[in-house]
Formats: C-alpha cells, structure tokens, sequence
C-alpha cells in the first residue's frame, strides 16, 4: 500500500513538473509574441525592416539563448507540429485573406490571379522538380526518391508575399496588390493540393494514364473546395438572416460566423479537400452576404476579431520558424557534409529563382494582349515587382517539408534531414536578405504618390466602372446621369468581357442572391436599441445616397 502510494505521489510530481515546464514556456513565448508587436510598432517607418523579419530575428535570438542555457540540447519552446499549423494557425489567416480582400479588384483581375496562381504554380512546380532531380542525383544527399523530388517541387513553391504586400499600398496601386495578394493565396492552395494529391499517388510508376487521373483528381479538389466555401459562406448568410440572431444577443451572432468560418476548413479536411481555398472562398461569401446581415456593432467586432487572430497566427509562425532553425537534432545529421548542405541550399535558390521568372513574364505577356485599357496592363516594372514577391519562402514550406521528412517534428534518415535543414537555410535566407530589399526596391521602382484629392465629378467613360460583388455607388444613375444606351449583350462580351461579366453577375446578385442571402440593401433592420436604431438608419440613408 505504501509503495502503490509513493509511486502514485512520484508520477504526480513528474506531471506537475511537466505542467509546470509548458507554463514556462507558454510564458516566454507570450512574452516574446508581445515583444514582437512592440518592435514592429517602433520600426513601422524603418527603410529596411517589417514585423514578419522582426519576429523571425527575434526568434533566431530566443533560440540561440535557449541553446547556449541548454547546454546545446534544444532551441525550442515548443515543439512544432504541422497539425499545429495547418488545424489552428493557417484558418485564421487564410480567412481574414478572403474576409477583407477587395472583392471588386479581386474579381476584376481572376483570371490574371488565377494565371498566376495555378498556372505559374504549376509551371514553378515541374521547373523546380525537374532542377532537384537533375542536381541531386548526382549529390550526396541520401537516399531520395522520385516521390521526393516532386514533393519537393511543390514544397518549395509555396510563395509567402507577405513581406510585399506589408509595403504595397492597395489606395496606390490596387492592380498590383490585388496581384500579388490575390496570387499569394491561390499559390499556397495550389501548392497544397499538389503535394496531398502526390502524397496519395504512386508516382514510382509514371505513365499518361496516371498523369490523367492525377491532373482529374487536382481539378476535383480544386473546384469541390471552392464550392464547399462557397455554400458554407450561403448558409451562414441565410441562418443569420432568416433567425436574426442579433436582435437577442450580438454574442451569439459574432460566435455563429467565426465557428461556421472554422466548419468550413475543417469539413473539407474531413473529406479530403484544400481547407485553404475552401476557407478563403467562405471569407469572400461571408463578407459579401453575412456579415451584411448581423448587426452593426457586430460588424465591427468580427472585422478586427478576424484580423487581430490572423496577425497574432503569422507573428507566432514567424517567431517559431526562427527558434526551430537551430534546433540540433537536424542539424547533427549534416555536420560533416557543410559544403553539400549549402550547395543543396544554393540549388533550391538558385530554383526558385528561375522557376519563378519562367511564368511571371511570360503569363504577364499573355494576360497583357487580353487587355484593352493600357491601365489594366502589367507593365514591366510591376512584373518585377511581382517576380519579387514570390521569392520568400515562409510558413507554408515548412509545414510541408515537416509534414513529408519528419515524424513527430523529428527526422532519422540522412536524406531527409537534408532536405529540412536545406528548406530551414531557404526561408531564412530569402525571407531575411529578401525581405529587407523588398522594401526599397518596391520604392525604387513603384515610388509613393503624392496624395491627390480626387474630384467626384465623373470623367471620362472609363471611370465607370462594373464592380462584380461590391457597390451601386459607381453606377451612371448614382451620380445623377441617364444611362447611355448599352450595345447588345454579345457586342459588350466580345469588347469588354471583364466588364460584362460584372454587369450580369450584379443582375443576378440583385435578382435572385440577396433577397434570399441578404446583403446590403435587402436586410430587414430590428436592432435592439434606439442607438443602433438610429446607426443603422443612418447607415442605410448613407447606402442609398451612396
């Protein structure tokens, strides 16, 4: 009895100490994602630096600290996890992406996104796939398979803009940010969908009929997940209209958006799909439909809600990536093969570099001779510009090369601790040297304007513009004009198909959509005091003057 009670009082101490270590450390790293945001704020005007290399700096900083105090044994507070990053990290992100983009630009320019982001990723991909199996081969880098090398080709063509798009200004230059943006986030789902489908082929035996069914299955997710977003996106919209959650409690609404945002990604992980296009797609629906649909002071709380979880998400990333860099059981497997780890690292860059360029200026030729207006075109400056933004590797790289080299966040095989080491040194390495030239080259090359006041006079045809999700307020019989007689629906297609897209998508969004999904305009007003009585009705007088 005595020993069966010392034993228990023995494992109770063992957990305690255990319990205690992981406050210590959720600690430190609170700590350090707070440092991180005060660092940012102090180097907001700083030439060189932005808060994602700040937290990255910071991070390499903690984990040299923690392995200097350890003795060498570890550099980590936590130990990563890419069921860490893909269940409760990237959601947040991805759906604040979707949930605050610039539906108008976003859609006025799809297909130029989606040239880039699919396409080009796919073009990235082969590139990079066929450079490592060329090289490797001929290395001594352990044992690596054909499976491996295309993994790693869609691996290391998950781009991460985030630096870019810190120092665009979308006011300034809307074409470019909602490129660059609109790329970014296709890109990583596109990369995503590549390496799961790999991971479910037996790509040992090539032939045209794999190669078929591979490219059906990528088209199926691809096209499932965006409908899955899409629907979850309707129905949040049609249960937040029709029970008006509201006029009882605004909690209740705010709660019911953000789960059913999270059901959306974690129903097409369920059925096997891409949660990053299934949950961007559901941000877009959302704050087209519901968010129309709650009440006012619920539209402020989940718009900074939403964005205060996705910058909290991307700093804690950032901090980790940098203490995992130096973490030594990865690094113990390469320490007698310096040279071929750097070569293996200049290798992926010098991929990455070329594989991007392979279908930024050829894709911005062709998407350019689709184009009419001179102000819709990509001109060379901005393709540079968009070259440079997917040159960072960040989060997205590292979750994949874990999730295909590593069990439990730890590698045994030679080969494979290469390739961790080597996609550490890549994303190091360009988003910290890339990084800090990002900046001063976006202003060398796109310098700010000078704020101008915009007259609200109408000018020429052209600034009438067709938005495809947003605003009446650009419309001719908004600004007290008579229409112009239109030319037929075919004329208008073959001549401005963009435009006419716009206008047909806005019939219907008018016609059928919003009268049962709601929206601005079609949401019936019972709030719950006189104070948001009065909001809303000013609200409303200011969308119909708008």
């Amino acid at each position: 009895m005595g020993f069966v009670l010392s034993s228990g009082l023995t494992n109770l101490a063992k957990l305690g100490t255990s319990n205690y270590a992981s406050v210590v450390s959720m600690n430190l790293f609170v700590a350090l994602l707070c440092a991180c945001i005060v660092i940012g704020h102090l180097l907001e005007e700083n030439r060189w630096m932005n808060e994602s290399i700040s937290a990255l700096l910071i991070g390499l900083c903690t984990g040299t600290v923690i392995l200097l105090t350890s003795g060498g044994q570890q550099s980590r507070l936590l130990i990563f996890s890419e069921d860490l990053f893909f269940i409760y990290l990237l959601p947040p992100i991805i759906f604040n992406a979707g949930f605050q983009v610039k539906k108008k630009q976003f859609f006025r320019n799809f297909m130029t996104i989606m040239l880039f982001g699919a396409v080009g990723t796919i073009i990235s991909w082969v590139i990079i796939s066929l450079g490592v199996t060329q090289f490797f081969r001929g290395m001594d880098v352990g044992s690596l398979d054909i499976g491996d090398y295309l993994a790693i080709g869609a691996i290391f063509s998950a781009t991460d803009s985030v630096c870019t798009l810190q120092v665009l200004n979308q006011d300034e230059t809307p074409l470019l940010y909602s490129l660059v943006f609109g790329e970014g986030v296709v890109n990583d789902a596109t990369s995503v969908v590549l390496f799961n489908a790999l991971e479910n082929f037996d790509v040992t035996h090539l032939s045209p009929t794999t190669a078929l069914h591979f490219l059906g299955n990528f088209l199926y997710l691809f096209f499932t997940s965006t409908v899955l977003g899409v629907l979850t996106g309707l129905l949040s919209a049609y249960v937040i209209k029709k029970l008006y959650i509201g006029r009882h409690s605004t909690d209740r609404e705010v709660a019911l958006m953000m789960l059913m945002a999270y059901l959306s990604y974690m129903m097409a992980e369920l059925f096997y799909l891409s949660g990053i296009l299934t949950v961007f797609f559901c941000g877009i629906v959302m704050s087209h439909y519901t968010w129309h649909n709650v009440t006012e002071g619920s539209r402020i709380t989940t718009k900074h809600a939403f964005a205060t979880l996705s910058f909290v998400c991307e700093i804690f990333i950032f901090v980790y990536v940098g203490m995992d860099a130096l973490d030594i059981d990865k690094w113990k497997f390469v320490n007698n093969s310096q040279e071929t780890s750097v070569a293996v690292s200049a290798i992926l860059l010098g991929l990455i570099l070329v594989g991007r360029g392979a279908f930024v200026f050829p894709l911005s030729f062709l998407s350019n001779l689709a184009k009419k207006n001179s102000t819709e075109k990509i001109n060379f400056k901005q393709q540079v510009t968009i070259w440079w933004a997917g040159l960072m590797r960040g989060a997205v790289s590292m979750a994949l090369a874990y999730n295909k080299f590593t069990t439990s966040g730890r590698t045994q095989l030679r080969g494979h601790a290469f390739m961790i080491t080597s996609t550490i040194t890549v994303v190091l390495f360009s988003t910290v040297v890339f990084g800090l030239l990002t900046k001063p080259l976006v202003r060398f090359l796109l310098p700010p304007k000078p704020s101008t006041t915009t007259s609200s006079e109408p000018g020429t045809p052209n600034t009438f513009t067709l938005p495809l999700l947003e605003g009446e307020q650009n419309s001719l019989v908004d600004v007290g004009i008579s229409p112009i007689a239109r030319p037929s629906n075919l004329r208008m297609f073959l001549t401005t198909p963009t435009h006419t897209v716009h206008r047909l998508w806005r019939k219907f969004d008018d016609t059928f959509m919003r009268p049962v999904f709601g929206g601005r305009g079609f949401v019936p007003y019972e709030p719950g005091s006189p104070t948001e009585k009065g909001g809303n009705q000013r609200e409303c007088e200011g969308m119909d003057r708008g």
